[in-house]
């Protein structure tokens, strides 16, 4: 159901819009979040969600939350994109399908189990997009000729051709299995066809045919649909003589590597997921690794798996050496956008804490580019504001806040910057509401610090270095990351806040690889950012 309190987040989007423009010294205000796979809400899992308000200077390439309606707390976030308005889906790139949704309603689209689905992500690492329809994009409507108050589902060619469609029946939404049906179906298909392509054309160059080379390439064009098959078509291609590019076979993944798993063979993987992430939340991050671990090597093709491992190592463990490598290898295979977004943004972020700011910069750029997550727009936020750029980074927080309005880390994050700007009340009653969300201690130690109070702010950071953070690498790196933080400028001369971070640490690259936990840089000293330096901290 609509919650009644919808008008509030499009105040704090518009006080942050209004507040931070002239604001001169602000900088980092806390880290932008993480665990959970990237992308799942922190705080309020579960909840019911918004749609995205119209808001001005807001990417219309957003999609909703992947926290939106009753499904929240789904392992498989489908990355729905949102149809343009304007050019409907001629800027969609790259897609072997397109599965087109026309939600009937706002209150549909929010509440809808088609946001969570192992097979459409699987199938995403397949090239096939899918695309979510506002209830108010008429024109595509009427080209598919479904009216208004109907619920469908499209399937497509990449140029719009339709193949196959899906109603829903009066007062009833559509399920994801019906969706997933016709999709398998679709796939399996299409892929029966590549195949008997290959073997054929196969065939027929092993008999010195060199006609054979027009199917092989044909199979080898589809190859984002089917890996493998694609995989077979470049060798067969260079047995020919013909020249494939190895970076785009490299694309592929490993030999051994299998197809995403689109006919949900590997049906463990999501408990597994459900009761790592189970664990992740309780505190529990051994047990989560194994649970991630387990879900990884029963289906190394699933990189929704690989992102929850990753992120784990990342924000959770500190185990930056770990983390990097998962990151690298859901790069190096065929993967869903969310996932690829993950870890682009995990690898820019590990990269900007190491010294590498303009390249960690362009993996947070390369992320958004992907696929618009909110921790990606919230550590663009933090990058800008510690470059002085206040305006900038002010958009970027919009981004975060218009993504999910009533997120509650969202709205923390947000508060810390209405504090710096002067509206502390505003964010004293942010603070105040949110005082139990442990993962927040850090930024909400910062709210406090900006409106001068050093007693709160003392007790939220040490809440959040003794209860929150459970492993000393994080601890350390986020003590290095509070003595440099400019929204604590006002304790870091304190002698209770230099005995509480005086284990700070830094991270560092030996080479491409980061350093392991027990390398980590001795920082005693507290160094203050000032905006207009050269990066973040």
């Amino acid at each position: 159901m609509h919650r009644p309190t919808a008008r509030l987040g499009s105040a704090l989007l518009l006080i942050v819009a209004v507040a931070l423009a002239p604001l001169v010294q602000a900088t980092c205000g806390g880290g932008g979040g993480g665990g959970r796979g990237g992308a799942v809400p922190a705080s309020n899992m579960g909840a019911s969600q918004p749609m995205m308000p119209d808001l001005p200077q807001v990417d219309s390439r957003l999609p909703m939350s992947p926290g939106i309606g009753g499904n929240s707390g789904n392992i498989y976030r489908v990355p729905w994109t949102l149809a343009d308005q304007r050019n409907g889906l001629a800027e969609i790139q790259g897609a072997s399908l397109l599965v087109i949704w026309f939600p009937s309603s706002i209150e549909v689209a929010r509440d809808s189990r088609l946001h969570g689905s192992k097979v459409l992500t699987a199938a995403n690492e397949r090239c096939v997009i899918p695309v979510l329809v506002p209830v108010d994009n008429t024109a595509l409507r009427q080209h598919y000729k479904i009216g208004p108050g109907v619920e469908a589902v499209v399937l497509a060619d990449p140029d719009g051709t339709e193949v196959q469609r899906l109603v829903n029946r009066p007062q009833e939404m559509l399920g994801a299995r019906a969706m997933e049906q016709a999709l398998q179906s679709e796939l399996s298909r299409r892929e029966k066809a590549l195949q008997a392509l290959l073997d054929a054309a196969s065939k027929r160059a092993k008999a010195g045919d060199k006609a054979a080379a027009d199917d092989l390439q044909k199979v080898w064009a589809a190859r984002c649909l089917a890996p493998s098959l694609g995989k077979k078509a470049a060798k067969a291609l260079r047995k020919l003589g013909i020249e494939v590019s190895q970076t785009d076979v490299d694309r592929l993944g490993a030999d051994a590597l299998a197809d995403a798993d689109t006919a949900n063979a590997h049906r463990e993987v999501e408990p597994l997921l459900g009761q790592g992430l189970e664990a992740e939340l309780a505190g529990h991050y051994r047990v989560a690794e194994g649970f991630y671990r387990e879900a990884v090597e029963s289906d190394p093709a699933d990189t929704t798996a690989l992102r929850y491992l990753g992120e784990l190592y990342r924000h959770q463990t500190g185990e930056w050496d770990k983390a990097g490598r998962v990151f690298r290898q859901i790069l190096s295979q065929p993967s869903d956008q969310i996932a690829r977004a993950v870890a682009l943004h995990g690898l820019g972020k590990m990269t900007i804490h190491a010294g590498s700011y303009t390249a960690g910069l362009r993996m947070f750029q390369q992320s958004i580019a992907t696929y618009p997550l909110p921790i990606t727009y919230r550590n663009l936020a933090v990058y800008w504001f510690s470059e002085g750029q206040q305006e900038k980074a002010a958009g970027y927080m919009r981004q975060a806040l218009a993504l999910d309005p009533y997120d509650t880390y969202n709205r923390i994050f947000a508060a810390v910057y209405l504090a710096a700007a002067g509206h502390k009340e505003e964010a004293i009653k942010i603070a105040q509401q949110n005082e139990s969300v442990l993962e927040a201690s850090y930024n909400l130690a910062a709210i406090w610090a900006q409106v001068g109070d050093r007693a709160k702010a003392m007790e939220l950071l040490r809440r959040h270095f003794t209860d929150y953070e459970r492993y000393m690498a994080v601890r350390a790196m986020e003590m290095k990351e509070a003595r440099e933080d400019y929204m604590f400028a006002s304790l870091h001369r304190d002698p209770e806040f230099l005995e509480l971070t005086k284990q700070a640490r830094a991270a560092y690259l030996i080479g491409a690889e980061w350093c392991s936990p027990d390398q980590l840089i001795n920082q005693p000293e507290v160094q203050v950012r000032m905006p207009g330096g050269t990066g973040p901290n």
